[in-house]
């Protein structure tokens, strides 16, 4: 796989807050001391107590957000809380920020996830492809380019359309991805520039310089498995941590911010598959000495500001993680005091900006304007009709038609592909997760939008072979989604799911079986009445499992299915199997898929 990465290394690169240099390893050291001696450039000891401050920006988990829009809702986009999103607001959030503090006073960096999760990331992936030849660039990069930002770490949504567009975007960018743990699988070199070192004149001309170190997702090596695998690996945070930021230390940095595209709180979603933590940003901060702040990503909670304190220096690392899709702006607050010789850091807080504050920049929205149009006008094609409104409100906790139509879609899908071959008599099964409980489709006319709200990622199908057994244990994982609930206790719907903060996502219905979940039996132990045809299930039936990328390699860490063989798979995107299927149908009717086949119990009565 080519390295591209000319335009950053082996040279300086001039940016807004002075020079940077970008690290390729341990031979990019500079040659330049940043003026760090005392009496050197005939300043004497008079600047010792000399202070400076400077202002970190942060955002991450941007997903594809330019513009305060909703494309699957063809409006303007809106929460419960009355958050706004996109870069547009960033930009003026950024500028008002640049003007207070002195635009060479402020550094601007992400923490990725930046080119996947909304139809406007969509298109430039995969409508009017970027990498095509003379294609389009990137809205994102357009967009981050024009605001000026200083660096951003890869994030794990980075690698979901394959290495190619990664790097057509990376090449697109005027500011380095950046990715320490990051690799080549067979050389274990750096695949992406592990760091950025930013210089920072100072009113006093003693230059400050803060380097970046940009960590990334391990659980890429599991989630996109079919991209990845065989020409990159991704070690973990800590261990890359520990031999990045020495080297920074020794380079002269006086100031190390790490932007980690991993939560704060050490827990993981693929189980026992990899050796490393998928959150591992407080450990980071926690055992890595030299530390000064992390910029967080991934998790997409709000954290204006947390203190770690280090196990080796007994100093506090401040962890901020604004809240996704560019609702927030962190700022990190730094004030350095000139003393020994050298810049110290005297203080760091952290604290958060919320767009919904700021007006869209014209800058920005004029800028991508024609992108804009062109992704609402394709979103709004009709595709077709559907018989009935279909909504997921209640799909996490019954059973429900819209649900069933996804999976009766990846099931028709599968059957038709395994047509003629020794698989061909093996009953299929699908699976299917509520991804989005506001996704609905209404009655008539139905356009690409709806069927994007009802599949907003960009998972694509596979087929696995697995028995009665599995099955039965498969569906006992997915059924610790619900909170234990004796009999003749009050239910409430709110209440009732995502126990242990298991996700929708990360809940499984399976259709082509009929079966109950006993919510007042203990975890492991509430699956009952499993049948297929009218006869319980034979621990050694064989059924073919249509289901989704993300879930057969690894992700939610549901037993058996990523170690079961797999018989078929695509790569097209699960969402537009079922525009196809709208389109070749013409017309969505329940009549045709929608059955209560599984149902909440408890002591055999129905919760529902």
């Amino acid at each position: 796989m080519p390295l591209d990465r000319r335009k950053f290394l082996g040279g300086s690169m001039a940016t807004g807050a002075g020079m940077a240099l970008v690290g390729a390893g341990a031979g990019a050291a500079e040659a330049h001391d940043g003026g760090g001696r005392p009496g050197g450039h005939g300043h004497g000891h008079h600047h010792r107590g000399r202070r400076y401050t400077f202002t970190v920006m942060g955002t991450t988990d941007l997903h594809g957000n330019v513009f305060n829009w909703d494309y699957a809702t063809d409006a303007e986009f809106d929460d419960k809380d009355h958050n706004d999103v996109g870069l547009a607001k960033i930009s003026t959030l950024v500028s008002r920020i640049r003007e207070e503090k002195g635009r060479r006073n402020t550094l601007l960096i992400d923490a990725g996830d930046t080119i996947q999760g909304t139809q406007l990331a969509y298109y430039y992936a995969k409508v009017d492809p970027i990498t095509k030849a003379g294609g389009p660039v990137h809205p994102m990069a357009q967009a981050m380019n024009a605001i000026g930002y200083d660096a951003a770490a890869l994030g794990n949504h980075e690698f979901n359309y394959g290495i190619p567009v990664l790097r057509k975007f990376e090449r697109q960018c005027r500011f380095p991805l950046l990715g320490a743990n990051a690799v080549d699988a067979r050389t274990l070199r750096p695949a992406f520039a592990p760091y950025v070192i930013k210089r920072l004149c100072t009113p006093h001309g003693r230059e400050v310089k803060v380097a970046v170190l940009g960590l990334t997702n391990p659980g890429i090596a599991i989630w996109d498995k079919a991209h990845v695998q065989g020409k990159l690996a991704f070690p973990g945070l800590e261990e890359q941590a520990a031999k990045w930021v020495p080297r920074l230390r020794s380079m002269g940095a006086d100031v190390v911010v790490v932007a980690a595209h991993s939560g704060a709180s050490g827990t993981s979603s693929y189980g026992d598959q990899l050796p490393y933590v998928e959150n591992a940003a407080a450990l980071v901060a926690e055992r890595v000495a030299g530390i000064d702040a992390i910029l967080v990503g991934h998790a997409h909670v709000e954290i204006p500001e947390r203190r770690v304190k280090n196990a080796q220096t007994g100093r506090e690392v401040v962890l901020s993680e604004p809240l996704k899709w560019g609702q927030r702006l962190t700022l990190f607050d730094f004030a350095l005091v000139w003393g020994k010789g050298r810049w110290q850091v005297e203080s760091v807080s952290s604290r958060v900006l919320n767009s919904a504050s700021a007006a869209e920049d014209p800058k920005i929205t004029g800028l991508l304007r024609d992108e804009h149009k062109k992704v609402v006008a394709y979103v709004n094609q009709v595709i077709g009709t559907s018989k009935s409104a279909m909504t997921a409100a209640e799909a996490p906790y019954k059973d429900t038609p819209i649900l069933d139509f996804i999976a009766y879609v990846q099931a028709e899908v599968v059957r038709k592909a395994l047509a003629g071959t020794e698989h061909a008599a093996l009953p299929v099964l699908s699976q299917a997760s509520c991804f989005s409980r506001t996704a609905a489709v209404p009655a008539g006319a139905v356009t690409i939008r709806s069927m994007a709200a009802l599949y907003p990622f960009d998972n694509t199908l596979e087929a696995r072979i697995i028995t009665g057994a599995q099955l039965k244990d498969y569906l006992e994982y997915s059924a610790r989604y619900y909170a234990r609930t004796a009999p003749g206790q009050p239910v409430d719907p709110a209440k009732l799911t995502n126990a242990e903060g298991v996700p929708d996502y990360n809940y499984d219905a399976v259709s082509g079986v009929s079966y109950e979940i006993d919510i007042a039996r203990p975890v492991g132990q509430r699956i009952s009445r499993l049948t297929f045809g009218g006869k319980p299930v034979a621990d050694d039936a064989r059924f073919v499992l249509a289901v989704n990328n993300y879930r057969a390699s690894g992700g939610g860490n549901f037993p058996h299915v990523p170690a079961a063989r797999q018989v078929w798979s695509t790569s097209e995107e699960i969402r537009n199997l079922i525009i196809g299927w709208v389109k070749e149908t013409g017309e969505i009717d329940g009549a045709r898929f929608a059955e209560t086949t599984w149902k909440l119990t408890r002591e055999g009565t129905p919760v529902f």
